[in-house]
């Protein structure tokens, strides 16, 4: 109950002070947004926009040209099923499907781009983690902590019957059940990167459901140069791996 009354107590305040922060931005979201929040790392974090509007972003962000291949520009749409989102569906993603805890967003990048920065509220699991084989244990930890849940010697008759889409079959492959998995939102170094790219593609070759899955083609490159809030992550831990 005392936890209960402090959160409610440091939302209020929290909220206050933004309120009195609105006021003055000049360089809002949108029209009628000036910021938002998100629960990063156990603190709520407000994603808003540079006020300088003289500021230009640097360093690998600002190169215009890169070797193709790799660093191909990657098209709008990966998969006809699943969902290309821009900065404001990102957004609305941290306010609604992470808010509720059904919806993780993912840094797919690997660990040495995470620990320069990353968008708040995100969590690292490297591409080459959902590349791996269905039966590797890495991925298998992964997928669980993403509410899937392994299948042990499933009746022959039930996944027949699953088969036709009964019994949420769209959901179940042979060896994984993804009906409880959380709806995932990946991103990882702009239209070039094709970081996040492949691991959409592992995911969907595991059987995750494609409904469940975004793509934030315009990744760290476009997020950074409309200002946007970025976060050095505290849980280093998986960048150090």
């Amino acid at each position: 109950m005392k936890k209960s009354i402090a959160g409610i107590i440091l939302a209020t305040a929290v909220t206050v002070s933004f309120s009195a922060y609105a006021k003055d931005v000049s360089v809002k979201i949108t029209k009628d947004k000036s910021y938002s929040t998100v629960h990063a790392d156990g603190e709520l974090i407000k994603i808003s926009r540079i006020q300088d509007t003289s500021h230009v972003i640097d360093g690998s962000f600002s190169k215009t040209s890169r070797p193709c291949p790799p660093f191909c520009i990657n098209p709008l749409s990966l998969d006809d099923r699943v969902k290309t989102v821009a900065e404001l569906e990102v957004i609305k993603f941290m306010e609604t499907s992470m808010y509720r805890g059904d919806g993780v967003l993912i840094d797919a990048r690997t660990p040495s781009w995470y620990k320069k920065g990353t968008i708040p509220g995100s969590i690292n699991i490297p591409f080459t983690v959902f590349e791996k084989d269905v039966s590797d244990i890495e991925l298998a930890e992964a997928l669980e902590s993403l509410g899937a849940r392994e299948r042990d010697d499933v009746n022959p008759v039930i996944r027949m019957v699953e088969s036709v889409g009964l019994l949420d079959g769209d959901q179940k492959t042979d060896k994984w059940d993804f009906s409880n998995a959380k709806e995932l939102l990946l991103w990882c170094n702009g239209p070039w990167c094709g970081q996040s790219p492949r691991a959409i593609r592992g995911l969907l070759a595991a059987g995750y459901p494609a409904e469940k899955l975004y793509y934030y083609r315009g990744g760290m490159q476009m997020w950074q140069s409309l200002g946007l809030t970025t976060i050095l992550p505290k849980d280093t831990s998986v960048a150090s791996k």
